[in-house]
């Protein structure tokens, strides 16, 4: 019988370095988690029953805004994980809205344990203040983060998280899977057909019609890549000219009761002055007589051309007060943290301060049985 040739013989290495490799990412995978996950040191002040929920699973539940944007981007990306698995599921069981209307979760598809991350003495608020802290205080790095750079990073955050929402948004519509979708293929919410009856113009809703669509597609390619998705379902945040006109156009349409495709004073004190008043620090404070002078003081600074009428461009440097952005709850919700965290009182954050006050930072709940209350950022 033929001898097996030293080559058939020798075992092959394919196999030791697929376990090498294995090994070397369980390994890496063990230190992210002992390092960021790690048990802190004992507190001067413990809370043994705190625990941290993920604020996806607030908003379901009715215990958070929807503009509280997520501090840190390690909890941002688990309730990422945590929405995604729950939209998966719900589409496998055909239970998505169309647009942007939430689906109820049925009882057998919540896992309420999943929206905790732990005990909170097994995540590290610590650690993770001290690791996010320099990429904070960058304008300029001198130890000390201002209201604007935590704003500057409230909106980063909030942009990722609105634009993850969308890239989500756009697959669910997109059923070609051309990475774009055409108006043909989007269906709007369910619940915006009832507002059609009780519209002030006889055309309807506008706000998931053709001219809104349009008006997203920058290019005029008759297509919504994700920038212009992204417009579309938030027109607040955009740059883009043609949808901040339709914007003004639709505040106009909205509130246009003669029909003439203009304000008169009347349609606007009615219809957009006490909107915007509280944003105005001239006009925020109430008339004790019911005096409409400060109405017509912003409705003559807002008519350019002294017409007597706003048209739709005279309303654009008031609509980021209609609509307000990211960059506004960014802001607002920066001064809030410093408000609460600034224990000296000199307007800006230090590390040990910011360190002092974690759960300003990070949303909690208390089980019952633990002492005081917290509402921090609700």
């Amino acid at each position: 019988m033929a001898q097996p040739s030293a080559a058939a013989r020798k075992p092959s290495a394919a196999p030791t370095v697929v376990l090498t490799l294995v090994l070397a990412l369980a390994s890496a995978s063990l230190l992210f988690l002992l390092v960021h996950l790690s048990p802190s040191s004992p507190s001067a002040h413990p809370h043994p029953h705190r625990r941290l929920r993920l604020r996806g699973a607030h908003l379901r539940h009715g215990g958070a805004t929807p503009h509280q944007i997520p501090f840190d981007p390690v909890i941002a990306d688990l309730e990422h994980r945590l929405d995604d698995r729950e939209w998966e599921r719900l589409a496998a069981a055909g239970l998505h809205a169309p647009g942007m209307e939430s689906a109820p979760v049925p009882e057998d598809l919540a896992d309420y344990e999943d929206e905790y991350i732990n005990d909170a003495a097994r995540f590290n608020m610590t650690l993770r203040v001290a690791a996010l802290f320099p990429k904070i205080d960058v304008d300029p790095a001198d130890d000390a983060v201002t209201g604007a750079e935590l704003a500057a990073w409230n909106l980063a955050s909030a942009r990722r998280e609105v634009l993850h929402r969308t890239a989500r948004e756009l697959d669910l519509h997109d059923r070609d899977h051309d990475g774009r979708v055409a108006f043909s293929e989007y269906e709007r919410p369910s619940w915006a057909w009832r507002f059609d009856d009780n519209n002030s113009t006889s055309d309807g809703m506008g706000w998931w019609k053709e001219g809104h669509f349009n008006a997203a597609d920058m290019d005029g390619d008759g297509f919504l890549n994700l920038t212009e998705f992204n417009n579309f379902l938030h027109p607040a945040d955009t740059t883009n000219p043609k949808l901040i006109h339709w914007l003004c156009k639709e505040e106009v349409r909205e509130r246009d009761k003669d029909n003439d495709g203009k304000l008169n004073f009347q349609e606007f004190y009615n219809g957009l002055f006490y909107s915007v008043r509280h944003y105005d620090d001239e006009t925020s404070t109430d008339d004790s007589n019911g005096s409409d002078a400060p109405a017509r003081k912003s409705f003559s600074q807002l008519d350019l051309d002294n017409d007597g009428l706003l048209s739709a461009d005279e309303l654009k440097p008031i609509i980021g007060k209609l609509h307000p952005a990211e960059n506004f709850y960014a802001k607002q919700q920066a001064d809030y943290v410093i408000s609460q965290a600034d224990t000296n009182k000199d307007g800006q954050l230090s590390l040990n301060e910011m360190i002092e006050n974690p759960y300003v930072f990070y949303s909690a709940l208390f089980t019952e049985d633990d002492y005081g209350s917290h509402d921090e950022l609700r």
